[in-house]
């Protein structure tokens, strides 16, 4: 066996060794990333049951308010059907805004926010909240290190080869969170012009000069007093 024949077997040995490495490594990745995800559906799911419960303890006080809790009801419904990171995102995200119109009507009710039943739900979502917070960091950042893996040369050659594809982010997103906010410049008050200074006053004519009244001289004797 000639040296050449050694120097490309040990080559080749090298190159299997590192798409076996490669290949194992994008398979730990995408399970991690299922993993995560797993772990945000069951809070999900967890939220989904309490809303019900929710919704009734402010009809209890608040039955006039039919069409939010249509509202709340029907993005709940959408947010159960919702499948995969991106579209569940978008579900969830509806969902928070018709839970916030509720929790505004709740406010108006200090008996209801004070019942020991409204309470423990509120904070049972809130947990809920927060453990949906904690696991979609995990997940998006096992899908940030998944996706960086598999497309990355040389390693993209080996993901198209094994069908490993990337994988959405999952962000809860508010649509009014990322609405600009109108400036009405119709109504606003016209500036008032700054006084221009006005021009410096003409000075005025000179007086005609006053001639001076000549002396008078005293009377001499036998003459009368000049009049006055």
């Amino acid at each position: 066996m000639t040296v050449a024949l050694i120097i490309v077997l040990v080559v080749i040995g090298l190159i299997a060794l590192y798409a076996v490495m490669a290949y194992n490594g994008m398979v730990s990745g995408r399970n991690r990333v299922d993993e995560a995800w797993s772990g945000i559906d069951v809070q999900l799911k967890r939220r989904h049951d309490l809303i019900p419960n929710l919704v009734e303890s402010v009809k209890g006080y608040a039955q006039h308010e039919r069409e939010t809790f249509q509202q709340v009801t029907d993005a709940r419904a959408q947010a159960m059907q919702a499948s995969g990171p991106a579209s569940s995102g978008v579900a969830e995200g509806m969902l928070s805004q018709a839970l916030g119109r509720l929790f505004a009507v709740a406010e108006a009710y200090p008996q209801l926010r004070a019942s020991e039943n409204f309470q423990q739900l509120q904070a049972e979502l809130t947990n809920t909240e927060d453990q949906i917070s904690a696991s979609r960091r995990i997940y998006n950042g096992n899908v940030q290190s998944y996706n960086t893996r598999i497309q990355t040369f040389p390693n993209s050659v080996i993901a198209g080869a094994g069908g490993f594809t990337p994988r959405e982010f999952f962000e809860i997103e508010v649509a009014a969170e990322r609405e600009p906010v109108h400036v009405d410049f119709g109504t606003a008050t016209p500036a008032v012009p700054a006084a221009t200074p006005s021009a410096p006053a003409a000075p005025a004519a000179p007086s005609a000069p006053v001639d001076p009244v000549p002396p008078t001289e005293p009377p001499g004797p036998g003459q009368p007093p000049a009049p006055a």
